[in-house]
């Protein structure tokens, strides 16, 4: 599913300007051409190359992402593009987390799309699998703690986590959300949208 994820990110990219490129994202001040290196960068570090360069910076998670992602960006849009796909199929991974490396090409995918207008949204398969992950743990983010006391309910997969008062909407809109993309909490409805949007 990753690689699938991958390769439809890709279609979606190829057509971009390069003011499109220089849009900002969903994610943090990330434009969408720092967004795609630093998927490359996820799909090119394994779990010895992640740890030594964790240990370099002190364990300075922000400073990590910063340097990975000067390395794997191209000097043009193009060539970062180009760096993408050569990563398409790759198994490389800091960790053994396989539905979190996958959350990674499905977040960062939809932190792109939409400040781009872009229809495209992941396989329910696909959206499913990390909002599974997401509502079970908190691991890159703090997306259990994010639900907890909350019922959380998709309206267009078996999806479903939590007691409490209800969320409803998309897979990908409650995924986005448990992975902290505010920008998505107007896609949902139910009584505990409330509480949401106050954490």
């Amino acid at each position: 599913m990753a690689h699938t994820e991958r390769a439809a990110l890709a279609d979606d990219l190829a057509g971009l300007d390069g003011s499109e490129w220089a849009r900002q994202s969903l994610c943090g001040r990330w434009t969408v051409e720092e967004v795609v290196a630093h998927l490359t960068a996820a799909a090119s570090t394994g779990r010895l190359a992640w740890l030594a360069s964790v240990v370099r910076v002190r364990f300075d998670f922000d400073k990590h992402n910063e340097r990975q992602l000067a390395r794997h960006r191209g000097a043009t849009p193009a060539e970062t593009l180009e760096r993408f796909k050569a990563i398409r199929t790759s198994t490389t991974a800091p960790t053994g987390h396989t539905a979190a490396w996958l959350g990674e090409v499905v977040v960062h995918a939809q932190d792109i799309r939409r400040p781009l207008g872009m229809p495209r949204q992941p396989s329910i398969e696909a959206a499913t699998e990390v909002a599974r992950f997401y509502a079970g743990r908190n691991f890159t983010v703090p997306s259990r703690t994010m639900i907890e006391g909350l019922r959380l309910e998709a309206t267009d997969g078996p999806f479903a986590a939590g007691s409490g008062p209800m969320v409803s909407g998309t897979t990908i809109a409650l995924t986005m959300v448990m992975a902290g993309r505010t920008a998505y909490l107007d896609d949902l409805t139910g009584p505990g949208v409330t509480t949401l949007r106050g954490r």
